[in-house]
C-alpha cells in the first residue's frame, strides 16, 4: 500500500482563487504519488446542489477525475458547509462519498475519520440546526427550489453564521472531550483524524488505560494549506502547502 493523504476545510470559493490554484496543484502533483486521498469535509465553502452551474465546481470535478483516472483513489466526506454534495458530483470526479464517521485501518491501527462538527456537542444550537438541515425531507425540499433561491438563502446563511459564531465562546465551538472518547470507543479506534475547528494540533488521551490520539487538521487560508500524510510503516507527518510566489 502506498501513501494515504488527508485534507480538510479547503473552503474552495470563487472569491478565493489562490486556494483553488493551491488545491489544483495538489491534485496535479503531490496527490498523484499517493494511493488514496481523503477529503474530510468542507472542500467547498458552500454547496447548494450538484446542479449548480458555478464554473469552479466543474473545474474541480475535472481535476478530481484526472487524479482518479491516474490511479489515486479519492474519498469525500461531507462537511457542515458542503453536506449537499451528491452522487452526481462524486461520480463525475471519480470519487466515493463516505459517511461521517468512517473507520479505516492503517498499519494495523484502527483510525476514525470525521469532519469534526459532530464532536462539538456543547454547541447545542448548532447541533439542533445540523439535525434539522440533514433531515432527508428538508434536503429534498431545498434541492427542489430554484438555483437563484438557493444561492440567496446560502448567502444569507453565511452572514447569519458569521454573526452567530462571533457571539459564541471558543470552548463551545471546540470539541467535547467526552464525545471524542465516546466515538473512539464506539468504533474501537485509537486514532481520530478530523477538521472543522480550524485548530490544528495533536491531542493525546487515554481510553480504558490505552493511549489514543486525536489529530486536528488545519484549514486552508491565505497562508496556505496542510496535508496530513501516512506512509506505510512510517507513521504520520504533516506537510505544509504554500501558495506560489
Amino acid at each position: 500500500m502506498g501513501e494515504t493523504l488527508f485534507v480538510s476545510d479547503v473552503h474552495l470559493s470563487p472569491r478565493r482563487p489562490e486556494l483553488t490554484r493551491l488545491f489544483l496543484g495538489l491534485l496535479a502533483g503531490r496527490a498523484r504519488r499517493a494511493e488514496r486521498l481523503y477529503i474530510l469535509g468542507d472542500l467547498f465553502d458552500a454547496w447548494i446542489g450538484d446542479d449548480d452551474d458555478e464554473p469552479l465546481h466543474r473545474e474541480i470535478a475535472a481535476a478530481l477525475a484526472a487524479l482518479t483516472t491516474a490511479g489515486t483513489r479519492c474519498f469525500i466526506q461531507h462537511g457542515n458547509r458542503d453536506f449537499l454534495i451528491g452522487r452526481r458530483f462524486a461520480r463525475t470526479g471519480g470519487c466515493r462519498l463516505i459517511p461521517d464517521p468512517h473507520p479505516i485501518t492503517l498499519d494495523g491501527e484502527r483510525v476514525l475519520l470525521m469532519h469534526g462538527d459532530l464532536l462539538c456537542t456543547d454547541d447545542l444550537a448548532y447541533q439542533r440546526f445540523r439535525r434539522r438541515v440533514r433531515n432527508p425531507l428538508v434536503r429534498r425540499l431545498f434541492l427542489w427550489r430554484s438555483l437563484a433561491w438557493r444561492k440567496a438563502l446560502a448567502a444569507d446563511y453565511r452572514r447569519r453564521s458569521t454573526a452567530a459564531n462571533a457571539d459564541k465562546s471558543a470552548t463551545i465551538m471546540d470539541v467535547t472531550e467526552t464525545t471524542v472518547a465516546r466515538y473512539l470507543r464506539r468504533h474501537r479506534a485509537t486514532r481520530l483524524i478530523h477538521g472543522h475547528t480550524h485548530r490544528p494540533a495533536d491531542h493525546r488521551l487515554t481510553l480504558a488505560g490505552r493511549p489514543a490520539l486525536r489529530m486536528v487538521l488545519a484549514d486552508w487560508n491565505e497562508h496556505g494549506g496542510e496535508l496530513l500524510v501516512h506512509r506505510p510503516g512510517g507513521g504520520f507527518h504533516r506537510e505544509p502547502l504554500r501558495p506560489a510566489g
